[in-house]
């Protein structure tokens, strides 16, 4: 039994978290979370991977994801098609503002705004994105890859045209870390690819080989963390490589480190709320994993979270040598 010690406020992020992990509820849970990140980070064996879910991009999280990447904090991202898509409107250009949740949606369709809780965007801007996309999947024709493969190409793409652009997908880029959307019809990307398939060209997103990719860095890697930022697909992709190869008799153990931020409960039945100790039944956890769940607002944990990273001044070790990929 050791006596909770008093959270003191100081100017220092990470001793304000590490303060906060000697505290109670979820305030100590996200201590917690910064040093378990830490280990991750500083553990030379281990590839991390990101799960990312929600509007994050939207919500203004863009460079301190952007952040991740360029410091090698995580290695591999999984994410919803929606979240790369934003990037990538950010990328050239269009914006998302400042809106408020109380008001009227009828009015807002009358004036092409779309709204994402209290942020809002231009409908026809999105269009023109749209149309920016299914162009180049138009001259790639005839194309069938991964999803990966997809989004690096459509990156080097944008890059060309609007080579000042900030994103996270010129950074993943830059860097040498693969993006995953598993689910990328479920997005504006996909309506893209939509567009350009009724209009004749010949695309094929392989979201088969996806599995086949990342569950091959799993393989590759001597130890894996995963951090998750909310749960869905991103998070159960990430999870299912190890039964994946578990199953192709390369047991990888499962997970050793594990983190995830969400407001998700675990009572509802739904996997975002799933817990680790859940997941290890399944062998997508280590029994012997170091993990942490916090129940919080994605949006205030993570720029918490990264600034404590920086203001620590953790430095990453030796990050994974470039992954291979092989199709099947």
């Amino acid at each position: 039994m050791e006596p909770i010690t008093p959270v003191v406020p100081v100017p220092d992020v990470d001793v304000l978290l590490t303060g906060m992990g000697s505290g109670g509820f979820q305030g100590r849970r996200l201590g917690e979370s910064l040093h378990l990140w830490k280990r991750m980070i500083e553990d030379p064996e281990c590839t991390i991977f990101l799960g990312l879910s929600g509007a994050m991009i939207p919500a203004g999280m863009q460079a301190c994801l952007t952040e991740l990447v360029r410091r090698r904090y995580v290695d591999v991202i999984v994410s919803t098609g929606a979240n790369v898509f934003h990037d990538m409107c950010e990328h050239v250009g269009v914006r998302h503002y400042r809106g408020h949740h109380h008001v009227d949606d009828s009015e807002l369709f009358g004036k092409g705004i779309d709204r994402i809780y209290d942020v809002f965007a231009y409908e026809g801007e999105f269009r023109g994105v749209d149309r920016q996309i299914a162009a180049y999947a138009t001259s790639i024709s005839p194309y069938s890859g991964s999803s990966r493969d997809f989004i690096e190409r459509l990156t080097g793409h944008l890059q060309h045209g609007a080579p000042d652009g900030a994103s996270l997908v010129s950074a993943c880029r830059e860097a040498g870390v693969p993006i995953f959307v598993p689910a990328l019809s479920d997005s504006s990307i996909g309506i893209a690819l939509v567009m350009a398939r009724r209009d004749g060209a010949d695309i094929m997103i392989d979201h088969l080989q996806d599995a086949c990719e990342i569950t091959q860095i799993v393989e590759q890697s001597k130890k894996t963390g995963v951090v998750y930022i909310g749960g869905g697909v991103p998070k159960n992709f990430i999870q299912q490589t190890q039964v994946i190869a578990s199953i192709r008799d390369n047991d990888c153990g499962g997970h050793a480190y594990a983190v995830q931020y969400t407001t998700d409960a675990p009572h509802w039945g739904g996997l975002s709320g799933c817990t680790f100790e859940e997941a290890v039944s399944w062998g997508k956890e280590s029994v012997d994993s170091t993990h942490v769940q916090v129940f919080c607002d994605a949006t205030i944990a993570l720029p918490l979270v990264v600034s404590g990273l920086i203001s620590s001044d953790t430095k990453r070790i030796a990050p994974p040598a470039p992954f291979q990929y092989h199709n099947y």
